[in-house]
């Protein structure tokens, strides 16, 4: 029985002695230079295995990374100190600027992309021989349609984006994690209710109810709890407590919002969005320099670690030989339902507001997908359609991570470049 303790061990000194490695002799970004890493020592160790068997190395290895609940470290654990420390770092102002396009893409674009890239999946699979149903296909559209915020927030440390795009791809990232998992699980309970047909009763307004019910109570107590987070940190001046303050409002607005049917994901990135901006109390610029910092670094420590964990799952993930073709597939079925959610909100904004030049190709590129899509892929139900799903989900996000993460600042310089 491998203990907590020592499987949070073993992630951190990998987490380090890669880092070190990618910093001294790759130089590759922080998080994908730890991906390429996890993911070549999980090849290493699988080979190790199988030419080695008896030596038992990559067998308790392959037990360690096993006995993580991949989906419950992310959703029920990481992902709520990672949109916090992400919206704490999030200047508000051009976001209010941008408002409509993120609350369009946030929405309406996941909705747009879940179907078109459901569709052309579907068709896909039948094509090449596999047996996925309408309702199986939706469901990833579902999973893979959000744009992941750590990735997205690590992204753009190193990418010179204008800010008006940087505002939307952003503010997105942020938002649209909590949509898309209220679609996804009303899309996986009508796909486990009728895996071999379209569900009749699916509709725009099903899933909108859902979302209507949870996102405004969310943002409100979100409001509410950053709000007191402000005034307690005003009234005091310790860097300690006020740091405390931050951490507890970050659990606790989570937690809260988990057991009474809220989203978790909405409700810390409206109080990390009010926390970071010093409203509501008047938070002096040293204590918020002491937050900005602290926050920095168990930023940095879980986006180490989960990239790293990203790569590390190959030791436990079964793919198929013929899961390939799929995969290869669906990247570009990917981008092109990424390109349609963009352009259809941006086109509509387009009367009454002007976008800057290459804000639809660096939108579409610049999304990338990551360790929420692993993790919801992760936590669907044994299936004949798992297998399928998980393979093309992992391929996806690590074509996502790798090449469109390496790639978008060239397509930036290239995009703005002047005539």
């Amino acid at each position: 029985m491998v203990s907590i303790f020592e499987i949070a061990a073993l992630l951190l000194t990998l987490s380090a002695i890669f880092g070190w490695i990618n910093l001294r002799f790759f130089k590759l970004p922080h998080t994908i230079g730890l991906l390429l890493m996890g993911l070549a020592s999980s090849i290493f160790l699988l080979g190790m295995h199988r030419l080695l068997p008896d030596l038992g190395i990559g067998a308790r290895m392959t037990h360690a990374i096993g006995s993580i609940d991949f989906y419950s470290t992310i959703m029920d654990g990481m992902l709520a100190f990672l949109l916090f420390a992400g919206a704490l770092h999030v200047d508000l102002r051009p976001l209010k600027n941008q408002k409509w396009a993120i609350a369009l893409m946030a929405s309406i674009g996941v909705v747009i992309s879940t179907v078109v890239i459901a569709v052309c999946l579907w068709l896909a699979a039948r094509a090449l021989g596999f047996q996925l149903s309408m309702p199986w296909a939706l469901v990833f559209g579902a999973l893979i349609s959000p744009t992941d915020p750590v990735a997205v927030l690590s992204l753009l440390k190193s990418a010179d984006v204008p800010e008006s795009i940087e505002a939307k791809i952003a503010g997105e990232s942020l938002f649209n994690d909590g949509v898309a998992v209220v679609a996804f699980s009303a899309l996986l309970a009508f796909a486990l209710g009728s895996p071999d047909q379209v569900p009749q009763d699916l509709s725009f307004d099903t899933v909108s109810e859902v979302l209507a019910e949870q996102a405004p109570g969310a943002a409100l107590f979100g409001l509410a709890t950053g709000w007191i987070a402000c005034r307690a940190m005003a009234a005091i001046n310790d860097r300690i407590v006020e740091i405390l303050i931050s951490l507890g409002v970050c659990v606790a607005t989570y937690a809260v919002c988990l057991r009474y049917g809220m989203s978790g994901p909405i409700a810390v990135v409206v109080a990390g969005l009010l926390i970071g901006s010093r409203a509501g109390g008047g938070i002096s610029m040293k204590a918020k320099d002491h937050l900005f910092a602290f926050w920095e670094v168990i930023d940095e420590i879980l986006n180490s670690v989960l990239f790293l964990l990203i790569g590390l799952e190959v030791l436990v993930l079964h793919f198929q030989g013929g899961h390939l073709l799929l995969v290869l597939a669906a990247i570009p079925i990917v981008l092109f339902g990424r390109l349609v959610s963009v352009t259809v909100p941006i086109s509509l904004l387009s009367f009454r507001q002007k976008f800057a030049a290459g804000a639809i190709p660096i939108l579409t590129w610049g999304g990338l997908r990551g360790g929420v899509s692993v993790a919801l892929a992760l936590s669907l139900p044994d299936s004949e359609a798992k297998p399928t799903i998980l393979a093309v989900t992992y391929g996806v996000v690590l074509f996502s991570i790798i090449v469109q993460g390496l790639t978008v600042k060239h397509l930036v310089a290239r995009t703005l470049k002047p005539a």
